[in-house]
């Protein structure tokens, strides 16, 4: 099963909106949620690892011509 993260994220900052007390606890709770909602937003945006893919090369080193040689 994949994560809501859009969900999760809708939540937590509804959570925020009631955490409105000016107390310690209130204050602590907030920050704590911050950082949650920070995590959720980077693995919701979070890209896939990709593979890279070798570039052809020429057994002398050199790059392959782009286009064939028609000057012969």
């Amino acid at each position: 099963m994949k994560s809501d993260f859009a969900a999760a994220h809708l939540h937590l900052d509804r959570a925020c909106h009631y955490l409105r007390g000016d107390d310690e606890t209130s204050r602590a709770a907030l920050a704590a949620l911050d950082l949650v909602i920070e995590a959720v937003a980077v693995a919701q945006h979070a890209r896939p690892i990709a593979d890279v893919l070798p570039f052809p090369r020429r057994a002398n080193g050199g790059l392959p011509r782009l286009h064939p040689d028609l000057s012969a």
